[in-house]
């Protein structure tokens, strides 16, 4: 243990039979053998790092189960709050006549910027909670956050309408990138949503939504998929020709006309459904304003992965936290959200 670097007066202090509270007090050792002592102030005793949620572990579970966003965008790695990644504006393909010369191309190419936005709860536990609870106190409340952090990053990433100066959040939404002009890529303000007015949702209403990504450069065969909100089940599941028949239902046994039970695939395209996917005027895990299917080209949504998610949990037993019997499990993630170009989104909100 190196207790060579002890002096006489350490050895009085050091009883490793007795728990060291009192200032001065040697209450273990570091690598090298020096001896670490007790501080005034209150400073807890517990110095244990982060602990990052491996991927098989429930968390990660339970948020790739979750979170659409996690589970379909674009992994990009962060080493720092900001990151540029280089976007391409496309190549022009031109014609060249025998002996001509071959024209340049003027396609613009910038950077997406992603900024991490760190999500995080603190939990305060009641020791007795803990010690006298049949249940796994600690695993349910991770289980619960990581239900919470799946739909609140939906959300801030699809569906807030407010820009990011007036959410606190470092990165604007899906929703709202769509509703802005930008004068980099081309894009105009709100032609890729679609707002359903009183009428509400119908075949005709959807089909277009997905038919301004489909006649666009962005276009990609087979990458396509939907996040809707689960409240389009029911509004897919009333929606019905002119003979009453439900639309979207599967057949059974054959029959054209069976259970109208809302699909895996919509209009040929998986589905992928998300409680975050309301609209909010600022990020949350519990959105309570308008469903939306969105339709995505998962190569163009980037999501910027900083750290987490991650827990600590800070023992009850030690510091300050000793006055009133209470742990604190804290949990965070950093992520960053941006997209490659507007065009490869699409956004059917029914306002309805």
């Amino acid at each position: 243990m190196g207790s060579t670097l002890l002096t006489a007066r350490d050895r009085e202090l050091f009883d490793p039979r007795v728990p060291a509270h009192d200032v001065g007090d040697i209450i273990g050792f570091t690598p090298d053998g020096s001896p670490i002592r007790m501080i005034g102030g209150g400073a807890r005793a517990n110095f244990d790092a982060w602990n990052w949620e491996e991927f098989g572990a429930d968390v990660i579970q339970q948020v790739r189960q979750n979170s659409a966003v996690e589970a379909v965008a674009q992994r990009i790695p962060m080493r720092s709050q900001t990151r540029s990644t280089p976007r391409s504006g496309g190549v022009e393909l031109g014609i060249v006549a025998k002996g001509g010369a071959y024209g340049e191309d003027t396609s613009p190419n910038d950077e997406v910027i992603l900024s991490a936005q760190k999500f995080g709860t603190a939990i305060r536990i009641a020791e007795e909670d803990i010690d006298d609870s049949l249940a796994n106190v600690l695993n349910t409340k991770l289980s619960d956050w990581a239900t919470a952090y799946a739909k609140g990053l939906d959300n801030a990433c699809l569906a807030v309408t407010a820009a990011k100066a007036s959410t606190g959040c470092k990165f604007d939404s899906l929703y709202y990138m769509l509703s802005q002009n930008n004068s980099d890529t081309g894009y105009t303000a709100n032609s890729n949503i679609t707002k359903t007015g009183s009428g509400g949702t119908t075949y005709g209403s959807l089909s277009a939504t997905l038919g301004k990504v489909e006649t666009s450069d962005y276009w990609v065969e087979g990458a396509g998929l939907w996040i809707a909100s689960p409240e389009y089940k029911q509004i897919l599941r009333d929606i019905v020709d002119d003979n009453d028949r439900p639309i979207f239902a599967e057949s059974t046994g054959g029959d054209s006309a069976g259970a109208a039970n809302v699909p895996d695939r919509i209009m040929g395209y998986p589905v992928r459904w998300s409680l975050g996917a309301r609209t909010s005027a600022v990020p949350t895990s519990r959105p309570s304003g308008n469903p939306l299917m969105i339709f995505v080209i998962p190569q163009l949504m980037m999501l910027g992965i900083r750290s987490g998610p991650e827990s600590i949990y800070i023992d009850g037993r030690n510091g300050l936290a000793a006055l009133t019997d209470e742990s604190i499990l804290k949990l965070r993630a950093r992520r960053a959200f941006n997209v490659g170009h507007e065009k490869g989104f699409a956004i059917h909100e029914d306002n309805s």
